[in-house]
């Protein structure tokens, strides 16, 4: 379900902007469960800007049968279109089965920000399978193609090669066409790295010990890419992300 609301967290671009619409997906219901697929189409019109957030987190719930659950979503961001998205975390509670895939078609000049953030099982809790699949094209033509999967069916997932038994993965993808040139490739701490896509577009990968660690490590990105860049020039220099205070 769909409900207006009001700016929770970062939000870059947005300050002044009299085209914004502000949107929360709301659960009607438990899951996904094993079985449940669900269709989610999103255009962005051209010249407008679209913050797309959630109420709160989403958990995978296994169904009664072992299927598999299916959330597919599909993307336009127009002309001169912004689309902000940044969704709660994706929990994979134990012998979940879930798949992901998202499609995002972007206008050459249209900017967007996008994360993505899974937690592996809840407190104490081994996770159940999760595929999670990205495909962004800009202009007609292939940006980004990712995909990730972890848990009981994927040999080798908690390696030193994947998440190195760390229990949050996240990822951040910002799309700016007012950039010169992408970043160049920088860590930002142990756990995050900036990796340059073709044209003005820059992809943060990250990996946390818990949901606060992922999360400020995907915020502290996301500070940098979207206040420190400015066209013609490129402040790319590698620093840790800001320390935050224990409470």
């Amino acid at each position: 379900m769909l409900r207006p609301t009001h700016a929770k967290g970062p939000e870059p671009w947005t300050t002044g902007d009299t085209r914004l619409a502000r949107v929360c997906l709301a659960a009607g219901a438990a899951g996904p469960i094993g079985g449940d697929e669900y269709e989610l189409t999103v255009d962005v019109g051209a010249g407008s800007t679209l913050v797309l957030r959630d109420v709160s987190a989403t958990l995978l719930l296994p169904g009664p049968h072992g299927a598999q659950s299916r959330l597919r979503t599909t993307v336009r961001v127009g002309a001169g279109a912004t689309l902000v998205w940044l969704p709660e975390p994706v929990i994979a509670a134990h012998d979940c089965h879930h798949r992901t895939d998202v499609h995002l078609e972007l206008d050459a000049d249209a900017r967007l920000v996008v994360r993505e953030e899974l937690l592996l099982g809840r407190h104490r809790e081994q996770p159940g399978d999760v595929v999670q699949r990205l495909r962004i094209r800009r202009a007609g033509w292939p940006l980004l193609d990712q995909q990730l999967a972890v848990g009981p069916r994927a040999v080798g997932w908690d390696g030193p090669a994947v998440t190195g038994g760390r229990r949050a993965i996240g990822s951040l993808v910002v799309v700016d066409p007012a950039w010169a040139d992408a970043p160049t490739a920088a860590l930002l701490g142990d756990d995050t790295a900036v990796l340059p896509l073709q044209g003005p577009a820059a992809l943060v990968s990250a990996l946390g010990s818990d949901a606060q660690a992922l999360r400020r490590s995907l915020d502290a990105a996301l500070d940098r890419l979207t206040t420190t860049r400015v066209a013609g020039t490129n402040r790319d220099a590698p620093h840790p992300p800001t320390p935050v205070a224990a409470a």
